[in-house]
């Protein structure tokens, strides 16, 4: 069996009509969660959201791209692939600390540049 690259997953990960195994389908959830994970850190840090209610909405946006990922767009018996509970934990806390990375940089680096003017 060969080694698929991220990047070869997240191209397989955008086709719609993709034959998985169950390997590739975990690794594109995977890299889809890290995508998110920037995304959203980035975009917190900028509108300098605060508290745990960024957790929060972070936890339930990044759950709820993934349920629809996996249910919606490429409609999987989520059995197939452990059940929603593997699915929901794959990759999670990878990408919620990729997460705060990003988030607390970018809010630190904006207010102290506001603190500066």
């Amino acid at each position: 069996m060969t080694e698929t690259s991220p990047l070869q997953v997240l191209r397989m990960a955008f086709k719609k009509d993709t034959e998985w195994d169950k390997d590739e389908f975990l690794d594109s959830v995977y890299w889809i969660r890290q995508i998110i994970a920037v995304v959203f850190g980035i975009l917190w840090g900028v509108i300098k959201f605060k508290g745990i209610l960024g957790i929060v909405v972070y936890i339930i946006i990044n759950l709820g791209l993934i349920f629809l990922y996996y249910a919606s767009y490429h409609e999987v018996d989520e059995e197939d692939y452990g059940g929603h509970g593997e699915l929901a934990k794959e990759g999670l806390l990878t990408s919620f600390s990729l997460f705060l990375v990003f988030w607390i940089i970018l809010f630190t680096f904006y207010s102290q540049q506001l603190d500066s003017h």
